[in-house]
């Protein structure tokens, strides 16, 4: 298995970002009115004949349901600062399927926070390469943000994230359980708290939102085949379709042990009963009422966790994902979170420019990071984005640390989570059957966007 150098990258990069660096003051542009030269009579009648600038509307549309009020009022600080913009946010949550109809129908949105390889080869984003904001940017994400195939950043993102498995320490405390690594070690801990408090749920999935289930495909999954090859090539073989890396339908390989794995836990009455029919809003309550011991998640949740309930903070933790397949390590996905790019077909990509970089203000990523609770990606951002930091610090040392799919845009996370529901719900009848699913799932969508 290799890591190559994406630990001792991402040991630089916690560096970077668990540190107190200094938050940057923006300069003013502010002149001495004294000593300004006034204008002339033929300036003043050339200023009094232009046309006025017409106003702008900018068309914002993200899949990022936990930004989306912070969002609205960033967006109104901006238009405040900017009276001849306005921007329309708009939230989809299935965003990674709605753009596909967007972009066919014409009705293209100026900047977004949905990102897809065949979309980058279809020409459909700005390069962003020559923008000044890349010196601020930590060198791992940047290469995060960077196209595989052309060496160029269509996107850039604002945040680092995490994501593993949240438990309730106290519970663990009390039963005298330890974080775990290896699948037998995960399953124990679960029948544990199930033997120990029946009233309580070991493992909740939100499998009415289909993108949870969809991570545990990303992470768990594809963290087998993530760990094996390492960053830049596993981001290759997901990108390229190398079937004979992926090994999709392959028995014992990464998609046959998951979907082995969940329905251990199913038939073991380890998970939730309404698994299917729970939302993400009810996974979050259930953990916060203390009616459920752990759940996977990103640190995005976070920031909802802690305006449930506040004084919380000292009661949550986190840990890898633990191991599903023989020989494998566990894996913690450490990557970029909140990313933008602006459309190619943007008809305003100047004023597109100007709202990124209002979001990108130190001041502004500050808020962000601390209303998130995720770590910010820009190394002049000092923020006290949450309580978890020295836990994020050893979920790092502990799991193999793992990015993000680039999957192709007909088989977003949606799409895999609506196959872990059909999973869940029996459709297959086993594993394999499943693993070969996903497989004809997946290709069918890459030859699509790949002929």
């Amino acid at each position: 298995m290799k890591r190559n150098k994406w630990i001792s990258f991402v040991s630089i990069m916690l560096i970077l970002m668990l540190s107190a660096a200094c938050s940057s003051n923006n300069g003013g542009n502010n002149k001495n009115a004294a000593t300004e030269k006034p204008a002339t009579n033929t300036e003043t009648k050339q200023s009094a004949t232009e046309k006025p600038k017409e106003n702008v509307t900018l068309k914002f549309f993200t899949g990022k349901v936990e930004t989306v009020d912070l969002m609205n009022e960033l967006i109104a600080k901006f238009e405040a600062d900017n009276p001849g913009i306005k921007v329309e946010q708009e939230y989809q949550k299935d965003a990674s399927n709605v753009i596909k109809v967007k972009f066919a129908s014409g009705d293209v949105p100026d900047i977004t926070t949905v990102y897809a390889q065949d979309y980058v080869d279809q020409g459909k984003y700005l390069d962003l390469s020559n923008e000044s904001f890349w010196s601020r940017v930590l060198p791992a994400i940047k290469e995060l943000n960077t196209d595989i195939k052309t060496g160029k950043q269509f996107r850039v993102a604002t945040n680092v994230t995490m994501a593993g498995i949240f438990y309730n320490k106290k519970v663990f405390e009390e039963l005298g359980l330890q974080e775990a690594h290896t699948w037998e070690e995960f399953k124990s801990n679960l029948q544990a708290i199930k033997d120990q408090k029946p009233d309580m749920t070991p493992m909740f999935l939100a499998g009415k939102d289909s993108w949870t289930l969809g991570h545990l495909i990303e992470f768990m999954a594809h963290g087998v085949i993530k760990q094996k090859y390492g960053v830049a090539e596993a981001r290759a073989a997901f990108i390229n379709n190398e079937s004979d890396k992926l090994q999709f339908d392959v028995a014992g390989g990464g998609i046959d042990a998951f979907a082995g794995r969940l329905m251990e836990l199913k038939e073991a009455e380890l998970i939730n009963k309404d698994a299917l029919t729970a939302t993400y809003d009810n996974q979050k309550e259930a953990f916060v009422n203390g009616q459920s011991a752990l759940f996977s998640q990103g640190m995005w949740v976070l920031g909802d966790l802690l305006n449930m309930k506040p004084d919380m903070a000292d009661t949550i933790g986190f840990s890898p994902f633990p191991a599903i397949a023989d020989g494998t390590q566990p894996v913690t996905l450490s990557a970029e979170d909140s990313v933008y790019a602006i459309t190619a077909e943007s008809k305003h990509p100047e004023e597109a420019k100007k709202f990124l970089e209002f979001l990108f203000q130190p001041e502004n990523l500050k808020a962000y990071s601390e209303f998130l609770k995720s770590p910010p990606a820009f190394t002049d951002v000092s923020a006290d984005w949450g309580p978890l930091k020295d836990q994020a610090a050893a979920a790092l040392e502990a799991g193999v640390n793992i990015a993000f799919t680039d999957t192709p845009s007909g088989f977003s996370g949606d799409d895999a989570g609506r196959m872990v529901q059909e999973l869940l719900a029996g459709k297959y009848k086993d594993s394999q059957e499943f693993a070969s699913a996903y497989k004809e799932a997946w290709d069918k969508a890459w030859n699509a966007t790949n002929k």
